[in-house]
């Protein structure tokens, strides 16, 4: 019997060390931002993504994401500003340095990996879906996995928006929570899906 419980006891702690050692799930959030409005709404979306366990979050501005950030991340949120109706030319870069990234590395692009994209504009008609699916598409191209936000009525959207020309200007509590209610869900989807590719 004592011979049983000690196997047993063994065997655990086998499980529980092989799961602590276990690499976190890795999730990029880039963003461009201008006047600090896309920054805020990155801030809130790493704080949600921040509140799943097992999650490693790097937050960068498009123009700091090294190659090897893109290549180790198994899911990128990518955030803009919208400019005449589609993501911002920083935006666009990065998606073209993602692509190269992936490409040099010899991977099976973002097969495995999750991607999503938030944005915010001056006013309601600035065309924020058509920058967002100009985006997905980009991602799509690359064989991602898109992750979509929830709104606060429990229905899906391409992801979070922030118009922020009005009155007050700027993002405000509304957008922040939807924002961090996206962050966790991206972050819970992404370890999912690594989680049963593992498998």
């Amino acid at each position: 019997m004592a011979r049983l419980i000690l196997r047993f006891l063994a065997c655990t702690l086998l499980t529980a060390t092989a799961a602590g050692a276990a690499s976190p799930v890795r999730i990029l959030i880039a963003y461009h931002s201008r006047t600090g409005n896309t920054e805020k709404m990155a801030a809130a979306v790493r704080e949600g993504a921040a509140s799943v366990a097992g999650v490693e979050i790097v937050l960068r501005k498009v123009a700091e994401v090294t190659s090897d950030d893109i290549v180790k991340a198994d899911g990128i949120v990518l955030g803009t500003p919208v400019e005449w109706g589609n993501l911002s030319a920083e935006a666009k870069r990065f998606l073209d340095r993602v692509g190269e990234a992936l490409g040099k590395a010899g991977t099976t692009w973002g097969e495995g990996r999750t991607a999503a994209v938030f944005c915010t504009a001056g006013n309601p008609s600035n065309g924020q879906e058509m920058a967002r699916m100009s985006a997905i598409a980009a991602f799509l191209g690359m064989r991602f996995a898109i992750v979509g936000g929830v709104n606060e009525d429990g229905f899906g959207s391409l992801g979070p928006q922030a118009v922020t020309g009005g009155k007050p200007p700027g993002v405000n509590d509304r957008d922040r929570a939807e924002a961090r209610r996206f962050g966790e869900r991206f972050a819970r989807l992404t370890r999912q899906l690594r989680t049963t590719a593992a498998q």
